[in-house]
């Protein structure tokens, strides 16, 4: 059995070295949700040398779009969307941005790979279908910008305990191409 790590937001370039491919997480702390347009806008932001609307520094981006919350629930279902739409911008926020972890689902292209080896980030997994699980992990939930988007907002998330999987580490071992990995 694999040991699991509790880790708290925000990360430093260490914490990111301690999370290896196969290692289960509990992740706490406020991390942010953003599929691709949301992306896409920070990056425009950033191409055009304008400020974010938060601080990615030591940041995590969990590409998801919640889904409403019931009465008395802080957000409805939050399962990960297939990370591969976001390959084209995760460079750039961690490299102009911080960006110390993302989560998601599915496999991530060689430039994303190579950048996070660069810049010191960690791919996390989400499991997939388990949305109503993952919501009970998360005690807090506003909009931070981008609301025209609906659902696809950037959203301001705590979490608290939200368990994960290393998929990819900083150091390029990658559980998608070798599930061998302990």
């Amino acid at each position: 059995m694999s040991k699991v790590l509790n880790i708290r937001m925000p990360l430093s370039d260490a914490a990111v070295e301690t999370m290896t491919a196969g290692t289960q997480v509990l992740l706490s702390g406020v991390i942010y949700t953003a599929r691709d347009a949301a992306h896409k806008r920070l990056c425009e932001l950033i191409a055009r040398g304008e400020k974010l609307p938060f601080d990615l520094n030591g940041g995590a981006l969990y590409f998801v779009g919640p889904s409403p919350a019931r009465p008395g629930r802080v957000i409805g279902s939050a399962g990960p969307t297939t990370s591969y739409r976001m390959d084209a911008y995760s460079p750039t926020l961690m490299e102009h941005a911080g960006l110390k972890a993302m989560i998601g689902k599915g496999n991530r292209s060689r430039a994303v790979v190579d950048a996070m080896i660069r810049y010191k980030c960690v791919y996390l997994a989400a499991a997939g279908g388990a949305a109503a699980l993952i919501a009970k992990c998360i005690t807090a939930c506003e909009v931070v910008c981008y609301e025209d988007l609906g659902p696809e907002a950037v959203h301001r998330l705590e979490v608290k305990d939200l368990p994960l999987i290393v998929a990819i580490d900083c150091h390029g071992r990658n559980l998608y191409e070798n599930p061998e990995i302990q």
